[in-house]
């Protein structure tokens, strides 16, 4: 008798009858990606971002090149991978979002859940602002010359100085305010920005319907739920990687690249004794990999159960660390062919986030022959990086959302209504952000919103909720049910140990560098946006303890004394391999109806050693022999299990 295995049958056999509902159904409503290929391409497009292209490289030139990457790989080793693992891992084991995925592994840490999601909707409302700009860009790229590439522009002021392409910038200093096209293109065309941020402005209306084309492109990649974003993936996490190879061929045949690529790489062994250099390393992590955000959580929820989920955050975390080495050639190949066509040392020409994207590199590339083309390569390139991580954040949100309550929201239309209402909500938000002083407001929602002090913090929460409480063993057999292998057994002592104990000390050490925020690291901001920052900061970071407390005050003392025993009466963390542990009596259910049959032993048992993990049945084409749920033994009557090669069924 040969069966499929059901990855919803964990949840039958956990809950009681009256929370039970028709899983095939749900499952079926709730969605699954259809092959591996779009849970890789979707995780891919969501790490593999502009923090990539325009902060990594950056931030390897100005730590010492190549002796950069020793603090970057022990980052990545202690605390890239076994989170990563881990958030996927928990997401494919309990079909959850991210608040139902902690309120099931454990209920205390379920504010976890809900801090990572206000941290998303404040990301997806600012972050959508630089494909504003983006797309500004790239439209203003169909033009007979790029408007940043002369001072003969209605916008430009008497100070616009152009640069000599064969002949070296002019000299600047003789004029006291000196400024290039590019930055005044940047400051006067797209931001039009006022004097201080007291002076919000009038809406840029330019910038507004650029804003609104990139919230709907977002909306209808995330409307049918995986269906669509499955699909959209397929071309949003891949033709990055054209662009980035076409701009990489033309970056090195450029005069001067050899120059930039050695100024990228080029040691400097003394760097590692400063600590900032081991901080700016591990934020880098956390920022490229969306690590405690939950969306590594929610997009391994649409994985089958037996989805090697280790092999594949190996792989895409190596993938996305050789992004970001391979994006600093394209880079500093540009930038060393600008500072020889100006004659400049490159140092004064590399920039990260913003200035990269929308300063730098169009200057480079005015200087280019077929400007027009490139600059259109490029802005393509750093669309689709943006609304990647963009859409599959907005998607993780919506799983973590609708998981909460499914019954209502997967009912009807209630799912896209509700969609179309955060994306309503979110562009209204960032209209704030496309005013002429909407830069000064961006700057707040990016030093504060998602900062790599709560990103830290939430990272050590997590691992002592799986290490402490939970338990690393207990994940890590887990893990070894669904793959039918064991993983490298350090993930275990990295849960545990290594990665709380190195997150502790960079968020200390982060605590200790703390700088409030400056606009330019020259303007101070008034006493609101101090204010704003923080509610953007504690608005999320305060969900872990306050859930704390409150499920300490309605939770009966039974529940609380063992906050394991607590996690797993809600979790199918229950469930690992059957065995001679598995000898107490439990009920029998009908896998197929979900009806409680009858209280019975696991017995009688087959002759010889059964191998009844639910991984291994699945392997047999069974769903489950005999599992383990809440420490007692639970049989399927629909189960087949191998018996010495040989398929018997109880």
């Amino acid at each position: 008798m040969e069966m499929q295995h059901d990855p919803d049958l964990q949840f039958k056999l956990a809950y009681s009858d009256s929370e039970r509902i028709d899983t095939g159904i749900k499952t079926r409503a709730r969605g699954q990606w259809a092959s591996k290929v779009e849970f890789i391409l979707a995780v891919a497009g969501q790490i593999i971002g502009l923090g990539n292209v325009w902060r990594f490289p950056y931030l390897c030139y100005k730590n010492g090149g190549g002796v950069f990457f020793i603090p970057y790989m022990v980052f990545l080793f202690a605390c890239g991978i076994p989170l990563f693992l881990m958030e996927t891992a928990l997401g494919q084991y309990t079909s959850q979002g991210s608040v139902t995925c902690w309120r099931k592994i454990c209920p205390l840490f379920e504010g976890l859940g809900y801090g990572s999601q206000v941290v998303i909707f404040y990301s997806s409302a600012y972050y959508i602002i630089i494909l504003a700009w983006a797309f500004f860009y790239l439209f203003s790229s169909f033009s007979g010359e790029l408007p940043w590439a002369s001072c003969r522009n209605w916008w430009n002021s008497e100070n616009c100085v152009e640069f000599d392409q064969m002949g070296g910038t002019r000299n600047l200093s003789f004029m006291e305010n000196a400024s290039s096209p590019v930055k005044e293109f940047w400051e006067r065309r797209v931001l039009n920005i006022t004097g201080s941020v007291n002076e919000l402005g009038s809406l840029r209306w330019e910038l507004a319907l650029c804003l609104l084309l990139a919230w709907i492109i977002c909306y209808f990649c995330v409307w049918k739920g995986v269906k669509s974003t499955g699909k959209v993936v397929y071309f949003t996490a891949t033709f990055p990687y054209v662009m980035l190879l076409v701009l990489l061929i033309r970056g090195i045949t450029l005069p001067g690249a050899i120059d930039g690529i050695t100024f990228y790489l080029y040691p400097n062994p003394a760097r590692l004794a400063d600590p900032q250099v081991w901080m700016d390393a591990g934020t880098q992590i956390f920022y490229s990999y969306a690590l405690c955000i939950g969306c590594l959580t929610a997009l391994g929820s649409y994985n089958k159960y037996n989805n090697n989920c280790y092999k594949d955050c190996v792989y895409l975390c190596l993938l996305n660390s050789g992004t970001s080495f391979v994006s600093g050639f394209a880079i500093f190949s540009v930038l060393g062919f600008m500072a020889f066509e100006q004659g400049v040392d490159i140092s004064t020409v590399a920039e990260s986030g913003p200035g990269l994207a929308f300063i730098a590199y169009p200057r480079a590339v005015a200087m280019m022959p077929l400007s027009q083309l490139w600059s259109i390569c490029f802005f393509l390139m750093i669309i689709l990086l943006g609304l990647d991580s963009e859409f599959v954040g907005l998607e993780s949100l919506m799983t973590a959302i609708t998981d909460m309550n499914s019954n209502y929201f997967l009912q009807g239309h209630r799912r896209k209504l509700f969609l179309l209402l955060i994306c309503v909500g979110c562009f209204l938000i960032g209209l704030l952000m496309v005013t002429e002083g909407g830069l000064y407001i961006f700057q707040l929602f990016d030093y504060y919103s998602c900062s790599g002090m709560t990103l830290l913090l939430f990272a050590i929460a997590q691992s002592i909720c799986i290490g402490w409480f939970y338990g690393a063993d207990h994940l890590y057999e887990n893990i070894v049910d669904m793959i039918g292998y064991r993983p490298l057994t350090l993930m275990k002592y990295c849960w545990k140990y290594i990665t709380p104990i190195v997150c502790i000390g960079t968020f200390v050490f982060s605590l200790v560098k703390f700088t409030p925020l400056k606009f330019n690291n020259t303007f101070e901001y008034p006493w609101w946006g101090y204010a704003a920052g923080c509610w953007f900061t504690l608005s999320s970071t305060l969900m872990v303890p306050i859930w704390m407390i409150y499920v300490v005050l309605i939770t009966p003392e039974s529940r609380t004394r063992n906050p394991k025993v607590a996690g797993s009466s809600l979790v199918p963390a229950g469930i690992v391999g059957g065995g001679s542990e598995c000898t107490a009596l439990s009920p029998t259910f009908n896998t197929t109806t979900e009806v409680p049959l009858s209280k019975a032993p696991c017995s009688p048992e087959p002759q010889g050693t059964p191998n009844c993990s639910p991984g291994a049945a699945a392997k047999n084409g069974c769903p489950l022999l005999r599992v383990c749920v809440h420490g007692v033994c639970v049989c399927s009557l629909l189960c087949v299990c191998t018996l010495d090669g040989i398929n018997a069924e109880h």
